[in-house]
């Protein structure tokens, strides 16, 4: 109710500030999902900053709320009303109350490069969906990676094919860009001069909604450590409600084993410096198979996610583009062991991906700024 009553006060402001003119140089970033320089937001404002110093650039982060209520119902709802640009990666609900001017481009990035399983209006009910439903409305480019997705996010978002563009996402062409991800990498290993050298390992398990009030982590790190050699170290990547409530506490007796990176601001980079990931349903498999490494996909809750959870768009176990454990055992036979991944993975990569030349951005501007 608390959400809602801020989502209307969101749009009076909104709709006041329309009587000001749009202006054609101003963006307005809505990076709720990752404000980081890794992320779509904050590459697309680098590249604007150092080829359109003519624009000007505003932003709402995940940072921002009701909890700043005079930044938040003034400057923003301002800024958004009369923006010439509107850039979102996740679904802003006070847009459903917010009729955008005509003149203004609305384009949705997502934060997700791909998708295993279902979301957005494939997998929301009641409120949210109505609610949702609304705001993709004011949608007028939504970009996407291949033909697949573009029919996939078509229908969770609500809009016409016709305003799905296969251009390409942000964060593959800093993937593609060796000299920038060995960057990456060096600032990375300064910050954590003792994982020089390590065969780090990334677990990076997706959110479970039914996990909103007791959030838990299903790797049994004691046994999986005993598997490790000297030169192994576990990195975990947790969901923001996870690893709230995950106590450091719980890792003192695996010092030098297990590192806690959830807070780390670029994932990209723990991808970069990650010999294997571990996960289950998420979308970072569709970054990860850039790097051509083995990926294992502990899915100990496949049934259950299936039947009560939100369920997929293919096969899953067909689909990943590794060995699917479905208990702790699998998972340590088959990281021990290793496997045979790499058709598998540039399969799955030729699927998921139309361009890989490190020019989405050019092809964004184009569309959007040309």
């Amino acid at each position: 109710m608390i959400k809602k009553l801020g989502y209307y006060v969101f749009a009076a402001f909104f709709a006041l500030f329309r009587c000001f003119p749009i202006r054609e140089e101003k963006v307005f970033f809505i990076a709720t999902h990752d404000d980081s320089d890794e992320g779509n937001m904050g590459l697309i404002a680098k590249v604007i900053k150092q080829e359109m110093p003519e624009k000007r650039l505003y932003f709402l982060t995940k940072r921002d709320g009701i909890q700043h209520p005079f930044s938040f119902f003034l400057g923003k709802a301002y800024h958004m009303a009369t923006a010439g640009t509107i850039f979102l990666d996740n679904i802003f609900m006070p847009m459903a109350y917010t009729p955008v001017s005509k003149k203004a481009k609305v384009v949705q990035l997502w934060h997700g490069t791909g998708t295993i399983k279902r979301f957005g209006l494939d997998s929301d009910t009641g409120e949210v969906a109505r609610l949702a439903k609304k705001a993709n409305q004011r949608i007028t480019h939504l970009i996407v990676n291949s033909e697949k997705t573009k029919k996939q996010y078509a229908g969770a978002f609500g809009v016409p094919l016709e305003r799905v563009y296969i251009l390409g996402l942000p964060r593959t062409d800093l993937i593609l860009d060796v000299g920038e991800m060995e960057a990456k990498r060096r600032k990375f290993y300064e910050k954590y001069p003792e994982l020089q050298g390590k065969r780090c390992t990334l677990y990076a398990p997706t959110f479970r909604d039914n996990e909103v009030a007791q959030p838990k982590v299903m790797l049994d790190l004691t046994s999986f450590t005993k598997t490790m050699g000297e030169e192994d170290v576990l990195l975990l990547r947790l969901h923001p409600h996870v690893a709230e409530n995950f106590s450091g506490e719980i890792l003192e007796q695996y010092t030098g084993k297990v590192v806690n990176l959830s807070d780390y601001p670029g994932v990209t980079t723990l991808l970069a410096v990650s010999a294997c990931l571990i996960t289950d349903y998420s979308s970072i498999v569709f970054e990860y198979c850039l790097f051509d490494r083995p990926m294992i996909f502990y899915a100990y809750d496949l049934k259950e996610f299936q039947r009560d959870g939100r369920s997929f768009y293919d096969d899953y176990s067909s689909f990943v583009p590794g060995p699917v454990a479905e208990n702790q055992k699998e998972l340590e036979q088959l990281w021990e062991q290793g496997f045979d991944y790499e058709s598998r993975v540039k399969m799955f990569r030729e699927d998921a991906y139309k361009f890989l030349d490190k020019n989405a951005i050019r092809r964004l501007f184009k569309l959007i700024f040309a």
